[in-house]
Order: C-alpha cells, then structure tokens, then sequence
C-alpha cells in the first residue's frame, strides 16, 4: 500500500492556533490538528459586544490584525488553560503575547501567498471534513455549532486556509534551506557512536525572565536585578514554578510556564547550559544576565539520547480501503465497512478474502497485506490506530486523507536493522534537528523583515 506511506518532512505541519509562544519554541510545535478549539478563525467576532468595540490593533504589511481576532484567540487560550488547570498570567500580558504571534502567522501566511502558494477547493473541504470529524460532527451540524458561537462559517474556512498555507510555506521553506552531506551525516553518526553514555544530553528548561531594557539606567538594573533575585528565592522555597512563571516572567512563553522543551543540550544558549550544569532536576539556578535581561531556571527534565539503534519495532498489518468519493459517502463507506467488520468477525469471510473483494488499495491483491513496517512508515491517523490494536484484533473504520480503513494487526517484532537502514535514520534525524533550526531562523527573518505598525493595545 505505497500511497498510505509518506515522505514529507514533519516539520512542515502548521502551528496549532493556540499553541504559545512565539519565537525559537515556536520549532516544537510541529503538527497541527484542526479541532474546533484551535483552529485560527481570524473571526472578526465572538460576540454582539465585541462587534461593536472592534478596531485594528496593528498592521502588518498593510494587512490589519483587528481587537476582536486578538479576544477570540485569547478565550481560546483561556479555555485551554482552564482545561488544564493551570494559573494564568494576566490578560495584558497574555494579549501582548496572542498578538506578536498573529503578528508572525500573518507575515508568514503573506509570504505564502506572495510566492503564489494556493489552497485549492477540494483540499480545503476535505480539511474542513477532517475538523468536523475530529470533533464527532458532520459538516452541517460543524456549520451551525459555529454560527450559534458567533462565527461565520466563511470565517472559519478561511482560518482553515490560512493553517493550510502557514504548513506549506514552511515546509518549502524549510526543505530548501536543510541540505545534509555525507560529511555532514558521517560526522553525525560518529558523535553518537563514540559517546559512550549513548548519545547527546537533552534537557528541557524552563525560565523566568525579568527583561532588561538597553536603555535602563543603573538605577533600574539594580531594581530589576532585585526582583530576578526575589523570583528566584521565592522558587527555591517551594512556589510553583509555573505559576511565578506566568505572574512574573517577560518571555514569549510565559502563558505557557517557561517551558522551553526537551531539546539536545547544543540548542540551547550556551549561557544557560553553564548555569544549568549542576543543577539536578527540579532544581532552580541563576538568576543570570543576558543580552535580554536576567533569566531564573529551572531544570525541568535531563535525558541521554540514545545512539544509533541496533533493532527497531515492527508491525506487520493487513487493511481494507474504501475511497470517498462523489459516488460514496464518508458515511456509507463506514457502514460497509462495519458490516465486513461483522462478517469477519464472525468467520463469514477472512480479512484477506475481504480485502481481495472489496478493498480499493494496491495491496488488494495481496488481501491487505502491508508487509513489515518501521514507527513512521504510515500517516500518524493510521499509525496511531495500528499502535492501538493488539495482534489478531481489527479496528473500527479508521478515516484518514486516502479514505476510510479496517485495520487488522497480525504480528509485532523487533527486528535488527542494517548498517544501510541505520545510516538512513541518522539522516533523518539529523534533518529533523536541522529542520527545526532552519524554521526558528525563516520564522524569525520573516517576522524581522514585516512592516508593523502598532496602533491600539488590544483590550
């Protein structure tokens, strides 16, 4: 079944609405996954209230961001941290924040649209299709739940377009900047054969930052070094982290705790490396200076990464495939399949007959064998699907971009691997390390080289 397995970067997936900060983290968050609550309507309201005070807040390269896009991304975030339960920073603070990230996404989405990057009807209802499905609903009753939130439905395809742009322009933006030599690769793997604890340190930091105009006077270094020194002791004594973080911290990522992600040691400032060095976990350094200001930390997590595996995970699956298409339903294609789940299970016909009869796959001939695959192979909706099944048991109807699946598992193994297949993970993940700094840089080019003006602060 060549046309479920994927090639394309990862990396290149659009940013999911909700998700801060802005800036060098921004490279963690990596896949998006419309759902009714992430997704950037740009709605110009969510209310009759906020219709009426609505005014643009900033432009960007002439395009206005408007109060009322920066309230709904807002109560979006709010609700997430509500679910969540975590403490928020105050709503100053977090609209400062909500804006420089729309600020980003909409340089980028016009950077997109200026190098003619187009989404087309049929990829944009399909991805409609896919957030209704997410969120258990058909495209009818998606189209009125939005209009009793206060949103147009016209409003919401477009914030699905612009995700959809954001993911292409960088996965074309950063494909072309990540370009690995056999040198560059030879060099990658002997690091992580000749470390003999296994591989590189990774760590994932979080922070307070207290900024540090350039403009501050001695004076008010000393009144902002006092108060870096005031987060920290109050850290030491046992305070969340998380929330002095929120109440206190500068930083882009702020809202979101500090966290900066678990990350190989050389991605981080060499700074905070130092300060952090022995630091156990759960431990508090610093406060230290930067060129940004002062900077309290907190090791959060510190792992060796592993070398080079000598064995991987397998799953050999079989699948049946039903295309949607104008002459069959989403619906009808699940309801047939239900039926031949039916059936096989109760020993009316085999999986593999089924899949010979019925299923609409190149494998088909093979009764849906898939062969051997390797963690990755599939796209991540029918992967996860597979991961879930134990062997010898067959899923519900699984939808994915290619249509809708029964999924059987017969075997797991580990298999040892090939110095060949070897060398091709470590390409991947160097690309993959790669990949993200060439999005930190393109991001921070794109944001650096916008026209934005600042009008009113949002409210």
């Amino acid at each position: 079944m060549t046309n479920l397995k994927f090639s394309a970067v990862a990396v290149c997936a659009a940013l999911a609405a909700l998700t801060l900060p802005v800036g060098p983290s921004e490279a963690q968050t990596l896949r998006f996954t419309p759902s009714l609550s992430s997704v950037n309507t740009r709605t110009s309201a969510t209310s009759a209230t906020q219709r009426s005070a609505d005014f643009i807040v900033a432009v960007v390269n002439s395009e206005p961001i408007t109060n009322n896009e920066v309230r709904a991304r807002v109560v979006r975030f709010e609700q997430q941290q509500s679910q969540r339960g975590g403490t928020m920073p105050t709503r100053a603070e977090l609209m400062r924040q909500v804006l420089e990230r729309l600020i980003s996404e909409r340089a980028q989405v016009q950077v997109a649209r200026d190098n003619g990057i187009k989404i087309d009807e049929p990829a944009l209802n399909t991805a409609v299709q896919n957030v209704a499905r997410q969120n258990q609903l058909t495209v009818d009753e998606l189209r009125k739940r939005l209009e009793a939130d206060g949103i147009s439905y016209s409003q919401f395809r477009t914030g699905i377009q612009d995700e959809m742009l954001l993911g292409r322009v960088r996965e074309r933006e950063v494909e072309r900047r990540v370009n690995i030599t056999e040198g560059e690769l030879d060099q990658f793997i002997a690091e992580l054969q000749g470390n003999p604890n296994g591989g590189e340190v990774e760590i994932n930091l979080a922070q307070i930052l207290i900024a540090v105009p350039e403009s501050a006077s001695p004076e008010q270094v000393q009144a902002l070094q006092t108060r870096a020194n005031t987060a920290a002791q109050r850290a030491r004594a046992g305070e969340d982290f998380a929330a002095l973080t929120r109440s206190l911290s500068q930083a882009a990522d702020g809202a979101s705790g500090g966290q900066m992600g678990l990350r190989p040691a050389d991605r981080y400032p060499g700074l905070f490396i130092e300060t952090t060095q022995a630091t156990a976990v759960g431990g508090i350094a610093g406060p230290v200076r930067s060129g940004a200001g002062f900077h309290v930390l907190k090791v959060i997590e510190r792992k060796q990464q592993s070398a080079l595996p000598v064995s991987v995970a397998q799953t050999r699956a079989r699948h049946i495939l039903l295309r949607v298409n104008a002459q069959l339903s989403e619906t009808t294609a699940r309801t047939r399949l239900l039926e031949l789940r039916r059936k096989i299970s109760s020993r009316e016909i085999s999986f593999e007959a089924a899949a010979k009869e019925f299923s609409q796959d190149g494998s088909a001939p093979e009764g849906g064998d898939l062969g051997w695959a390797n963690a990755g192979q599939f796209v991540p909706e029918f992967e996860e699907v597979m991961n879930s099944l134990a062997p010898s048991t067959i899923s519900e109807p699984v939808v994915t971009r290619f249509g809708v699946h029964l999924i059987a598992v017969q075997e797991r193994r580990q298999s040892d691997i090939s110095p060949k297949e070897q060398r091709e993970l470590a390409r991947t993940s160097l690309r993959e390390k790669k990949s993200e700094e060439a999005f930190v840089v393109w991001a921070q080019e794109v944001r650096g080289r916008a026209y934005v003006e600042l009008r009113e602060p949002p409210q």
